[in-house]
């Protein structure tokens, strides 16, 4: 899953995005309100954690302009202040939740986890599709016992695939979800990724295979 970052403090952006990358979070970040409603808008984004109190423009008219251009992605907003009437000021223009600093880490993440959460979805480490499973903990690809380590790339790919079967996936959004849309990286970067993971599910025996909508994108068949 991929969140914003959007605060004008460097160091606590820094921080927060290394917190939720060692929880296996891909992360951006950004310091100012225009630039985090430039990228907010691109819907790349799982979540966005939003300061309220930002340069160039507040986080309540960024957030105010997402819903406006029906941008449903989750925001949870942080501020210094624990006034009540920011907070229903907060909740009222659209945010989903609402934490005042400072606050704990464990906290910060048990809030990212339940927006993030499809409704209804049940918490679980792995994703499956056909015959494999994806654990999320172990970074492995299983199918009926026999497993397989995948890089961090592989992963990341492999989760946007089984996380939309059968949906064709093109180059440009893996690119944009894993390297960030401002990336330079090249599409054979991708091509070398789609043929280690075919490599790998042959090795597990798997009857899953990721097919190719020449010149657009990928998608993920299963042959049972």
């Amino acid at each position: 899953m991929k969140i914003l970052v959007v605060e004008d403090e460097a160091a606590l952006a820094e921080a927060l995005s290394e917190i939720l990358k060692r929880n296996k979070y891909l992360v951006d970040a950004v310091y100012n309100g225009e630039d985090g409603l430039s990228y907010a808008l691109t819907d790349l984004y799982d979540c966005i954690l939003l300061d309220i109190m930002l340069p160039k423009m507040n986080g309540l008219d960024v957030l105010r302009a997402l819903r406006k251009q029906h941008i449903s992605t989750p925001v949870l907003l942080l501020t210094a202040k624990s006034d009540i009437e920011d907070k229903i000021t907060g909740l009222d223009s659209g945010a989903d939740d609402f934490l005042t600093k400072p606050f704990a880490t464990g906290e910060l993440l048990a809030r990212v986890r339940a927006l993030t959460r499809r409704k209804g979805e049940v918490i679980t480490d792995e994703f499956t599709y056909g015959d494999i499973a994806l654990n999320k903990s172990t970074f492995s690809l299983s199918c009926e016992g026999e497993f397989v380590k995948l890089s961090l790339k592989e992963y990341q790919i492999m989760e946007i695939l089984i996380s939309n079967p059968r949906q064709l996936i093109s180059k440009e959004r893996f690119i944009e979800k894993i390297w960030g849309y401002e990336s330079d990286i090249e599409y054979n970067n991708i091509e070398v990724y789609i043929s280690f993971l075919r490599k790998k599910l042959s090795v597990i025996g798997s009857h899953v295979t990721i097919r190719t909508a020449r010149g657009v994108g990928y998608f993920l068949e299963s042959g049972v």
